[in-house]
């Protein structure tokens, strides 16, 4: 039978880790919760937001009245650079000391302007506040990774609603990072060529999972996908890190970014929560074959209303999913990039 039809077992080659799909279970009837679907108009400015320009946070600060983009230490770190804990070398109880540095990220002074609403211009801004972020962290030469990320919606666990992402900076590999850097140089010392670079100019071949696609970039749903509507960003040519980017590529970019957050929104007609990463090379190890990419995780399922869990089976056993990456990235490619809230101005 086709492994669109029954149940099978997919490899991701990024993590070497076998997840488990199962299509059929889409017809099941959904009697578990449903979500309240709101879509809340957001003022251009707040003042109870902290990250609005000219608002206090909770540190006391204030914000400069800014009108592009805006970064800060983060007032409550995960990671902090002036302080250490103690380490313990007992083979069951291991603990070693870890620091590092947090940021915040503004995109935008608009309250309400997410990524998806923006012009390209506008995304273009954000890739430039991303660069130059990673730069001075990267040249202070403390740092084994630069994790930049964006939670968008409470069901994320957003706790801001105001468009903004984070950097964290690690002394130490982060677990994700140590895996595909190995499964990428051994991809590498196998065939010579970069795991990924091969891998999305066979997707784009086939056919079956692309979303969107440009000169530079593709947008895609990963063969070996968890989330219902996981996506990838892939560079279409050797790219290590963020600022490698040439400024054409950085357009291109800007493109990929504002049409898959773009086709999210309009998939369910609301603000479509995510998770979003970018891993760009390490910097204290070699690296070989690693490649520059995007992962978005967005929870939605069925619609605006009903999420995946990752309960049972996934925890204790294996990630697992219904809908196939195939059908999901269908899906988001017949969308319009055109926002829903836009269409009958038709703006960019």
């Amino acid at each position: 039978m086709s492994l669109l039809e029954t149940s099978h077992r997919r490899y991701n080659p990024l993590t070497d880790e076998w997840i488990l799909v199962s299509p059929h279970r889409t017809k099941r009837p959904w009697q578990g919760g449903v979500e309240k679907t709101v879509v809340t108009v957001m003022p251009d400015y707040d003042p109870e937001c902290y990250l609005c320009p000219g608002n206090r946070r909770n540190s006391g600060e204030k914000n400069p009245d800014y009108t592009s983009t805006f970064s800060f230490d983060n007032d409550f770190p995960a990671l902090m650079f002036d302080q250490k804990a103690s380490e313990s070398t007992e083979e069951l109880f291991q603990a070693r000391p870890e620091g590092g540095r947090c940021r915040v990220l503004c995109y935008s002074p608009s309250h309400s302007l997410t990524m998806a609403k923006m012009n390209q211009t506008q995304v273009a801004q954000v890739i430039e506040l991303w660069i130059e972020e990673y730069q001075a962290l990267k040249n202070q030469g403390q740092y084994a990774s630069i994790q930049i990320f964006e939670n968008r919606g409470a069901m994320m666990g957003c706790s801001n609603p105001h468009p903004h992402g984070q950097l964290w900076a690690n002394e130490n590999l982060p677990n994700l990072w140590d895996k595909e850097m190995k499964a990428q140089a051994a991809y590498y010392e196998k065939h010579g060529r970069a795991l990924l670079l091969d891998y999305v100019e066979k997707e784009i071949a086939k056919n079956q999972r692309l979303v969107f696609r440009n000169d530079s970039f593709a947008v895609l749903v990963p063969f070996w996908a968890i989330w219902p509507f996981e996506t990838m960003i892939l560079p279409r040519f050797p790219l290590g890190a963020l600022d490698e980017l040439g400024a054409g590529q950085k357009e291109h970019l800007a493109e990929a970014l504002r049409s898959l957050t773009c086709r999210y929104d309009n998939l369910f007609l609301t603000d479509f929560p995510y998770s979003m990463g970018i891993h760009s090379r390490p910097l204290k190890q070699e690296a070989p074959g690693w490649q520059l990419h995007f992962h978005f995780y967005p929870p939605l399922l069925r619609s605006a209303t009903i999420k995946k869990f990752m309960v049972g089976y996934e925890l204790l056993a294996m990630a697992q999913r219904d809908i196939t990456a195939e059908s999901a990235a269908a899906r988001l490619a017949e969308l319009s990039d055109v926002h829903f809230s836009q269409e009958d101005s038709h703006e960019a």
